[in-house]
C-alpha cells in the first residue's frame, strides 16, 4: 500500500509559480510511474504530467506543455511539478498519483493504483 501526501499549493497571481510536492510512504516508489492530475469546480479530472520510474521519460497535457515540469527524486520518494506562467484556468485541486509499473504511458485516472488526497491552487487574474 503505497501512501501520497500533497503539499505546496497556496494563491498565486497571473503568470507567478508555485512547486508542489507529493511525497510517497509505503511501497517501492523506484518502481512507480508518477503522475499529476487536476479537477476544478464542476469539472472532470485531467490529466496534467506523468514521470516514468527513473525520470527519464516525462509527457504533458498541451494546456501545460513548456510551462509545467515534472520531476522525482528516487532517494527521497519524492515528485514534484514546478508550474510557471500560471494562469487564472490552471486554478483547480491538484493530486498526485502512483501506477505500478515502468511505463509511463498512463494518461487516464482509472490507469493508477494510488491518490493522495490533493492541494488547492488558485491563480488570480
Amino acid at each position: 500500500q503505497v501512501q501520497l501526501v500533497e503539499s505546496g499549493g497556496g494563491l498565486v497571481q497571473a503568470g507567478g509559480s508555485l512547486r508542489l510536492s507529493c511525497a510517497a510512504s509505503g511501497g517501492t516508489f523506484s518502481s512507480y510511474a508518477m503522475g499529476w492530475f487536476r479537477q476544478a469546480p464542476g469539472k472532470e479530472r485531467e490529466f496534467v504530467a506523468v514521470i516514468n520510474w527513473s525520470g527519464g521519460s516525462t509527457a504533458y497535457a498541451n494546456s501545460v506543455k513548456g510551462r509545467f515540469t515534472i520531476s522525482r527524486n528516487n532517494a527521497m520518494n519524492m515528485v514534484y511539478l514546478q508550474m510557471n506562467s500560471l494562469k487564472p484556468e490552471d486554478t483547480a485541486v491538484y493530486c498526485c498519483a502512483a501506477k505500478d509499473s515502468t511505463y509511463y504511458s498512463y494518461y487516464t485516472p482509472d490507469q493508477y493504483d494510488y491518490w493522495g488526497q490533493g492541494t488547492q491552487v488558485t491563480v488570480s487574474s
